[in-house]
Parts: C-alpha cells; structure tokens; sequence
C-alpha cells in the first residue's frame, strides 16, 4: 500500500507558507504566483492553519468583504485532521471524501512536514495502477 510519504517523497515536503496577518489580496497574488491553491498559514513561524482558494470564494467574495482590508486570519480554514507520512493514501482518501477537504497537512511530531492534495491521492493512485499493469504485463509474458 502506498503512503503518504510516498507522495511526498515525489513531489518534495517544500511548503509555502504566508503570516497570518498577511492580507488576502496579497496571500492570493502569492499563490498565483507559484500557481498553488493553497498556502500554510503560520504565527511565529508555527502551523496555525491553511488558506485555500475555496475560503477566498466563500468568506470573502460571497460575504461581500474586501480582499485587501481582510487578513488571512479571518478566513483560513483550522482545525484540519493530521496526518503523517505513515498514514496509506487509502486512509487519507476516506478522511478527504468524509469531510469534503481538498488538502491535508502532514506533520512528524509536531512538525509540518507537507501537505497533500486530493491531486497528489489521484496521482499516486494512477501511478500504483499503472505499476500494477506492467507487473501483470510482464508477468503473463514470462
């Protein structure tokens, strides 16, 4: 089975962070920035929560409020489930759907060490597909 360690060992532990005092307006040009939807949200220097362009659509421009007067504070989403590199992307599959989450914050003690995407779940699993065909392949011609 694979892991979450496995997606991370892929695409790298490399986390974007932004303040938590930061306005959205600038919060949301760093994500287009690095073409991400979503960035760790921290308070001296600690996980304090993650902002997702989902919280931008629904707490700021369904709520009529501004995007440069809001902090990202007021809108980040908290309170995520914790994972860690040991948890099975099946595992992680069932927490996404059961709570409708698009990202997972991976933590080793109480260090973030990643975050995980419903993206990196689908990945990895057309990749364990595909590993699986090639087996089968060179089975039956062997």
């Amino acid at each position: 089975m694979k892991k979450v360690s496995d997606i991370l060992t892929r695409k790298g532990g490399n986390v974007i962070t932004i303040d938590a005092e930061t306005s959205v307006l600038d919060a949301l040009r760093l994500m287009d920035d690095k073409n991400i939807g979503s960035v760790v949200v921290t308070e001296q220097g600690g996980y304090v929560g993650l902002l997702t362009e989902r919280d931008y659509a629904r707490k700021v421009i369904l709520k009529g409020k501004s995007s440069d007067e809001t902090t990202v504070r007021e809108i980040m989403t908290t309170n995520l489930p914790h994972i860690i590199p040991g948890n099975t992307v099946e595992t992680c599959m069932h927490i996404m759907s059961e709570g409708n989450i698009r990202y997972l914050p991976v933590f080793e003690g109480d260090r973030l060490c990643g975050i995980i995407s419903i993206n990196d779940l689908v990945t990895e699993t057309i990749l364990t597909h595909l590993e699986t065909i090639e087996h089968l392949k060179s089975y039956i011609q062997s």
